[in-house]
């Protein structure tokens, strides 16, 4: 009896998602609780594990597919899993008997030394038209190839060559450059489509442009205190939590501190409510292979640096791993940006809707200031708040950047709460 793999519940407000990767092909064993494919939505990955142990019987949804909660995915049949003929194989065996010819060449071989993977549409067009994989430039995820790539290269009469006679020299043509003109716009570009997450990144982005009414306000820190109270205790610290005392667990602290005295920064328009919020579930951005993704501290005024620091650290490796939950994702009250690990030194970051602030780091230079009437070489960093100002008046904004600029550059403040 077949049991059915169906897309499970995404989470709140994620009713769709993309079907990424199988990590099982049809005829393979699969044990119970066995990942067997990667879906992909537009907040985070997640993995569709076996409800039943056997054969992966069918696929029934392909990479890169859409697919709704509840569609069918595939089935898991009865069996040992006896390994499945390879696609080339039968459509091999179902070519009739023909003279013999020079053998066709292998596939070529990706980066990784593995032959380009086709997709099952894909490979039948291959077959049938006696194309050459290696030679086809795949545009799914991974380089696979899709469907429509086989379809153009059959189309365009892309065949492979027979193979060269055992010891005979192949005479390559000499390359003859254009007599004139650029070369066709089209050979210069690459379309590959957009990953869900990367869709709703550009959506959110973008409404947060238009519904809020965005402003920024810059200031600038000196940063000798925070970095010589780092210098000081960054070993003794790391040996008594076992994390690294890093500068984000103090601009997370210094920021609670103003979000305390200014709760219109920690507060959301709801229609025609303003939601002020007492707690301070603080988002820290993380840049990834497939996106900028926001994960959230929960609660961080309970708790100690080290707590923030590790927190941190565990959520930037699942987010660099694809192993973030909808749970870790949502419900932030306010976000801090780090572009300094870039190198940037000024930006004006946009709202993580539906936050009302969200504070950007930057890359700590050393410039010249004037202190006590000296000129002093400073470690410096501008700092940026971007605010909803149907919320958020100017002196509610500016003041709370002169708070955080003061934690920084007395920490003690934030041990006092000042």
């Amino acid at each position: 009896m077949s049991v059915e793999i169906k897309v499970p519940a995404l989470g709140e407000s994620v009713t769709e998602a993309t079907v990424a990767r199988w990590l099982k092909k049809p005829g393979e064993a699969v044990a119970m609780d066995e990942p067997l494919v990667e879906l992909e939505t537009d907040k985070v990955t997640l993995e569709v594990n076996a409800t039943a142990a056997g054969v992966l019987e069918s696929v029934a949804a392909e990479e890169g597919a859409n697919v709704e909660v509840g569609a069918l995915l595939g089935s898991i049949g009865e069996g040992s899993g006896s390994p499945a003929a390879k696609p080339a194989a039968k459509a091999e065996a179902a070519k009739p008997a023909a003279a013999p010819a020079a053998a066709a060449p292998a596939p070529a071989k990706t980066n990784g030394g593995e032959a380009p993977i086709a997709m099952p549409s894909a490979a039948k067009i291959i077959a049938e038209n006696n194309l050459d994989a290696g030679a086809i430039a795949g545009s799914g995820k991974g380089g696979r190839i899709l469907k429509e790539d086989a379809q153009n290269a059959a189309a365009g009469g892309s065949k492979p060559a027979a193979a060269p006679a055992s010891g005979s020299v192949i005479e390559v043509p000499a390359f003859t450059r254009p007599e004139s003109g650029p070369r066709p716009q089209k050979d210069r570009e690459e379309r590959v489509r957009m990953t869900k997450l990367r869709k709703t990144i550009a959506t959110r982005l973008k409404q947060a442009q238009n519904n809020a009414a965005m402003l920024t306000t810059f200031n600038e820190v000196d940063m000798t205190a925070l970095m010589a109270l780092r210098n000081q205790y960054k070993d003794s610290f790391e040996k008594k939590h076992g994390v690294k005392l890093g500068f984000m667990s103090f601009f997370v602290k210094a920021c609670i501190v103003a979000l305390k005295e200014l709760p219109a920064v920690n507060a959301e328009i709801d229609g025609d409510d303003l939601v002020y919020k007492n707690y301070y579930d603080i988002g820290v951005a993380v840049g990834t292979p497939n996106g900028l993704v926001v994960p959230v501290v929960r609660d961080a005024d309970g708790l100690s640096f080290a707590e923030v620091e590790k927190t941190i650290g565990d959520l930037g490796r699942k987010a660099r791993d694809g192993k973030l939950s909808m749970a870790d994702l949502t419900g932030g009250t306010f976000t801090i940006s780090n572009g300094g690990v870039y190198g940037s030194l000024m930006s004006t970051p946009i709202l993580n809707p539906p936050q009302s602030g969200i504070l950007g780091m930057h890359k700590i230079q050393e410039r010249p200031m004037a202190v006590g009437g000296k000129v002093e070489i400073r470690p410096m960093m501008y700092l940026a708040l971007s605010y909803d100002h149907r919320i958020i008046d100017g002196r509610e904004a500016v003041t709370f950047l002169v708070r955080v600029k003061e934690c920084l550059e007395d920490p003690q403040r934030i041990l006092l709460d000042m």
